[in-house]
Order: structure tokens, then sequence, then C-alpha cells
């Protein structure tokens, strides 16, 4: 199991409204893939680098669908509605060791996953972020 981390400046930037997390927002939500580490001080998407356009990878990562924004209680849940998903076709993806999650809107990230071991997606193999329901919550 990949283990999720969030970076520094999401507090910071969800309180300068660099998200909107609503549900039925406009603002879009992708992950990336990197064989750079991220560091917990990175702020911009491409820092740390994305994989290069290519072999059915496309620069600027998958959507992760239908954003899901819910308060209850005092507790908001941020979900999508699509694991976002990549195919290796006409040669291999990678390697990369992490996924990056950031809102393609404002360019701003949000989280990484950290999966431990640089993975290399080989021609007609699949490769799936399964993210959790929901992704994070704010209390």
């Amino acid at each position: 199991m990949a283990t999720f981390n969030k970076f520094q400046c999401f507090v910071g930037d969800v309180a300068n409204k660099q998200h909107n997390m609503n549900t039925g927002t406009t603002d879009v939500y992708k992950v990336y893939l990197t064989n750079t580490a991220p560091a917990a001080s990175n702020t911009t998407y491409n820092t740390p680098a994305d994989l290069p356009t290519g072999n059915g990878y496309t620069a600027g990562g998958a959507s992760i669908g239908t954003i899901t924004g819910v308060d209850s209680a005092g507790v908001f849940s941020f979900g999508g509605s699509a694991n976002p998903t990549f195919v290796a076709s006409g040669g291999s993806i990678g390697p990369f060791e992490w996924a990056v999650l950031y809102n393609a809107t404002s360019n701003r990230l949000i989280a990484w996953w950290d999966y431990g071991l640089a993975i290399t997606l080989t021609n007609g193999n699949t490769f799936v972020v399964s993210l959790p329901s929901p992704i994070l919550t704010l209390t």
C-alpha cells in the first residue's frame, strides 16, 4: 500500500483560496507520476518533475474525475470519482515511484503517494492509483 503524504503548502493554500474543493467545482484535480522524490516543501506542479509525454503517458497526469466535497458536522471530506489510470502503449512508462495529487487549475500541490520502490510500466500494462474514499478530510 502506498504511503500518503501532504505537501506543507496545502493548508495555507486552502486558507488562501487556491483550491475550490466543493462538489461541482470547476477546478480540475489530477495525479501525475514522478521519479523524483517529492519534498514536503514543494508547492507547484512539475516540482517534483512530471514524467515526459510518451508511450501512453501524458504529462500533466490523469484526472480524478468529478469532485465531491462534503461538510458534515465540521468535518470536510474531499474525494474524486475516478482512479487515475495509466496504460503503457508503444513502450514503457517510467520508472516512477511517486504519484502526485495537484490542482491543475491553480497548479498547486496537495499530496503524494510513495510506492516505496521504482516502478516501470511495460508496454500493454496498466497502473491504477487507487484513491482512498475520501482522499482527505479536514477537521
